[in-house]
């Protein structure tokens, strides 16, 4: 029985306890209920006012578009009033010049019927006249005729005759003095420029030969050059290509032969040996191989240091040593590398008052000549061995062309040309340049008169100044006055085509007419 009192107990305080918490819980979910409502209404009443600033800031925003559209409409519209009216006034001012263009040519038209009367009426006058006139010549003709004794055609013949003579004349005498006055100006032009260049550019008078004198400590050192049974001698020529002489000069032997670098290498070995005393023919023979090393050594180290004096950079080494050789090198005896040089330096003189570009003209001119630096060794002339050098070591077409044409071999192909056979005439041709022999002197003399008296109507030739004029005596009754100055131009063509000759040569054509009579 208190087992179930204490049962019913407990179901009792549990359904209370239920009770309560249901109570407890109804009341909790309705505060949050109520909580959740006062926030949403907070959040609909925010999104009410958002949405109504939104509308107003949407209702400004389309307010101030349709005020943009409407104002840049107006605009454009008055922009179109404006491109329409000026069109309208094009079109107006168009309509009034074609207006006025059909008055002119309506009135241009009047004017040209009036006027083909007129020629009409003077043509039909003309013809008359002309008919006249043709009538009246051929009767004044005829009379000529009866009073001269000549037909038409022959007086005609005899007019022209002497009108082709006066013409001949004036256009020779015309030419004359076009061609005098041509010259004038170009050898005004052309001293300038020369002699600017000759004055800022002097260099010293080289006269090389060839042998080499080698000076000895003593006679002693001869017998010990030639060795037992010329032994050292022949090996020494046999290494070097050179003969050596050695005859009564006191402590002295020379070395001679043509090939000036082979003989540079002679000296320079026969100093060695001397130097070191040891003379036989091993050490000849390892003397001259050293020798020879140095050497190039020492031509690449000319070649630099001419480059350097020039101003010329970015040159193929192969190149330089070329240049360098040339200092062994001699051309009448003249000094090829102080040659080149000196043409260098012209021709940047003269490129500089061209205003042409100075340093290709440099390159142009130190280069001109290294074909006589291998002309033992390749075919062809200089100018073409020397322009096949520079072009296989990368130099410019215009200095190639430069080379190349230095001796007219090819035409110029640029002002660099003409001017690098300019400046090699004059480092040649200046006095005390070059030395000639007798042999190629008359030679050039008799080629030079043989030139003068080929001409019909010469009677006497004489070359005068070493060949630096020639003065021709022509018949006076086969040649005229006005037929000196073109014999004088045509004899100068010719020397100029057929002769090699430095400097200029100067042509006068002389006439003379002499009339004697004796009274008694």
């Amino acid at each position: 029985m208190n087992m179930i009192i204490t049962i019913l107990v407990s179901v009792i305080v549990a359904i209370i306890f239920f009770a309560i918490g249901y109570l407890t819980q109804k009341i909790t979910r309705n505060k949050k209920i109520q909580t959740a409502g006062r926030k949403a209404e907070k959040i609909l009443q925010s999104a009410r006012l958002k949405s109504k600033e939104i509308d107003q800031l949407t209702r400004e925003k389309l307010e101030r578009l349709r005020k943009e559209q409407k104002r840049e409409l107006n605009e454009e519209t008055k922009a179109q009033k404006r491109h329409l009216e000026l069109w309208e006034k094009e079109l107006e001012r168009k309509e009034a010049e074609e207006k006025r263009t059909k008055d002119f040519l309506s009135q241009r038209e009047k004017n040209l019927m009036t006027r083909e009367k007129e020629v009409q009426q003077q043509r039909e006058e003309v013809n008359v006249k002309r008919k006249r006139y043709t009538q009246i010549i051929e009767e004044a003709n005829k009379k000529l005729e009866e009073i001269s004794r000549m037909t038409r055609d022959e007086a005609k013949q005899l007019i022209l005759k002497e009108a082709k003579e006066k013409a001949e004349s004036k256009v020779i005498q015309i030419g004359n003095e076009i061609i005098s006055e041509a010259k004038k100006k170009a050898n005004r032009k052309a001293k300038e420029i020369i002699t600017t260049a000759i004055q800022r550019c002097a260099t010293d008078h080289v006269s090389d030969s060839t042998v080499s004198v080698v000076c000895l400590p003593s006679e002693n050192m001869k017998g010990r050059i030639i060795g037992r049974e010329g032994r050292n001698i022949r090996t020494f020529e046999n290494a070097t290509g050179i003969d050596v002489i050695i005859d009564d000069t006191p402590e002295a032997i020379t070395v001679s032969g043509f090939d000036p670098i082979k003989r540079e290498i002679a000296r320079i070995s026969m100093e060695n040996l001397i130097k070191d005393g040891r003379i036989h023919p091993a050490r000849i023979e390892e003397i001259v191989e050293k020798t020879k090393k140095e050497f190039d050594e020492r031509t690449v180290e000319i070649g630099e240091d001419i480059m350097f004096e020039l101003g010329i950079s970015k040159m193929h080494d192969d190149l330089v040593k070329m240049v360098g050789r040339l200092n062994f090198r001699t051309s009448y005896g003249q000094n090829v590398l102080q040659h080149s040089k000196e043409v260098a330096y012209l021709m940047a003189i003269m490129a500089g008052e061209l205003k042409l570009d100075i340093n290709t003209a440099k390159r142009a001119g130190i280069l001109h000549d290294i074909g006589k630096g291998m002309s033992q060794e390749y075919s062809g002339s200089h100018a073409e061995i020397g322009a096949t050098a520079a072009r296989k070591y990368g130099e410019a077409n215009i200095v190639v062309n430069a080379i190349a044409a230095h001796h007219e071999e090819v035409d110029p192909t640029s002002p660099y040309a003409v001017l690098l056979q300019a400046a090699d005439a004059i480092s040649g041709a200046r006095p005390g340049a070059r030395r000639e022999t007798l042999e190629a002197y008359i030679k050039r003399v008799e080629e030079l008169e043989g030139i003068a008296s080929s001409f019909a109507g010469v009677k006497k030739v004489y070359s005068m100044q070493a060949g630096r004029e020639v003065r021709i005596i022509v018949e006076p009754e086969s040649i005229s006055d006005n037929g000196t100055r073109e014999m004088a131009s045509k004899i100068a063509q010719k020397i100029e085509s057929e002769l090699r000759y430095p400097g200029e040569i100067k042509v006068t054509v002389i006439r003379e007419t002499r009339a004697v009579s004796s009274a008694k």
